[in-house]
């Protein structure tokens, strides 16, 4: 190392994980430095109120002026933990034009202007780092834009909501219902007052496009997700998925659309409550946890698993990217930058294809199998398994259907809707993980 040289870095946020951050820094100063070649050192922090203690951080540091952060000519690298579109947006963008090299976990504004940002960074000939965005501590970013590189990835799929992951893991094993599971989560910290943000599949999806834009070349934004939430999941949901083998998730999926005959690659971004079997990997990552399963042409199938949230974790992640950043300001380099030169169209919800699960409460009667499975068949959607069990007059009809688009499935739900013999369409819910 050498010892005349020092970096200075500007923290924007000093909350849970901006503290970590800054506490890590100040333990593990020496091997940072080592791992470095350079030594790293904390000297301003901005923060919303300076009257909150912060114990363990020194008070001198801090400012409420965070333009004062990314204005500073002798700081050469920022940390930004402040959350949010703005004015992280601004501060960055402002940092990026001062010559700063800027470390993120902002994954809502990442999934909103990543383009923008990186396009900065390539103007500003500035570092832009950002692994904590998605999945916490686990290594997954780096892998897709650096490791994986050479390969062609065909599909990411992924448990990358730690809340929503802890609420299902309670449901499937206590059999509690969902909001017993969410207060269970609250109670825990797990989850937010308001946890719209996770139920309702918005972080999510803010980190699906990350990784779809990584994996695929191509400019991805939070906008072009489909997505929905965990709230309509039951109990009885997660009952008749547990008696069939399955578990269920929120799965995050990007994928690459086959051709069938088009000459227009696409690809599908999609966050929702997801079957898999027992028997896949996804199925045993228990309550807080992620992991993400990508498949590649050549490299087959990788999964990365780990804790994805939590101060701990994500500050673990954004020194990985100090470290980086500092090893190539003391090289005179700069690491790999994005690339969207794919520009492939994301396609609509309608033509994605997986399995699904529909459950019907239908009257007990003969013929109701028959004319259920003519309406599905009518639609190019094809019975894989039914399972029926009788309630007086009435019964619950549970169908898998073999892989069909998801258009298909809609007029088939719409169709069901409208027989006689179908007193309700309870649920669908898409299946994954079987083998065709």
């Amino acid at each position: 190392m050498s010892n005349d040289r020092v970096l200075r870095v500007g923290l924007l946020g000093a909350g849970n994980v901006g503290a970590e951050v800054a506490r890590l820094m100040v333990a593990n100063q020496q091997d940072l430095a080592a791992r470095s070649g350079v030594g790293l050192v904390i000297t301003k922090i901005a923060v919303r109120d300076l009257n909150v203690p912060r114990p363990g951080i020194d008070s001198s540091l801090l400012t409420n002026d965070a333009d004062s952060v990314v204005s500073d000519p002798s700081i050469d690298l920022i940390i930004e933990v402040i959350g949010g579109v703005e004015p992280a947006r601004t501060l960055i963008l402002k940092a990026m034009s001062n010559g700063k090299a800027v470390v993120t976990a902002n994954k809502a504004l990442l999934a909103k202007h990543g383009a923008e940002l990186f396009h900065a960074s390539d103007l500003a000939d500035v570092d832009f780092y950002y692994e904590a965005a998605v999945a916490g501590a686990i290594p997954i970013l780096r892998p897709l834009a650096e490791s994986l590189v050479g390969d062609r990835v065909q599909r990411v799929m992924g448990i990358i909501n730690g809340t929503t992951n802890y609420i299902l893991t309670k449901m499937h094993e206590t059999g509690a219902s969902f909001d017993g599971a969410l207060a269970e989560a609250q109670s825990l910290g797990y989850a937010e007052s308001d946890p719209t943000a996770d139920v309702d599949g918005f972080d999510a999806a803010a980190k699906a496009a990350i990784l779809a834009g990584l994996a695929f070349h191509t400019q991805v934004t939070d906008a072009d997700v489909y997505r929905e939430g965990i709230r309509g999941i039951t109990a009885d949901d997660v009952s008749v998925a547990k008696a069939m083998g399955f578990v269920i998730k929120l799965l995050a999926i990007a994928e690459a659309n086959e051709l069938h005959g088009s000459k227009e690659e696409t690809i599908s971004v999609r966050v929702h409550p997801t079957m898999i079997p027992l028997t896949h990997p996804l199925a045993s990552v228990r309550e807080s946890f992620n992991a993400v399963f990508v498949k590649c042409e050549s490299a087959g199938d990788l999964m990365f698993y780990g804790r994805g949230a939590g101060g701990t974790p994500t500050a673990s992640a954004i020194l990985g990217d100090l470290v980086a950043v500092a090893r190539n300001r003391n090289e005179g380099s700069l690491g790999p930058t994005e690339t969207d030169y794919a520009d492939l169209d994301i396609a609509p919800i309608g033509v994605s294809r997986t399995r699904y699960l529909i459950r019907m409460d239908v009257a007990d009667v003969p013929g109701v199998l028959a004319s259920v499975a003519s309406t599905v068949a009518k639609n190019n959607v094809s019975i894989l398994t039914v399972r029926q069990e009788g309630r007086g007059a009435d019964a619950e009809l549970v169908v898998l259907t073999h892989v069909a688009t998801e258009s298909a499935l809609a007029n088939t739900l719409k169709d069901l809707q409208q027989l006689d013999v179908v007193k309700q369409v309870v649920s669908m819910i898409r299946v994954e993980g079987l083998m065709s």
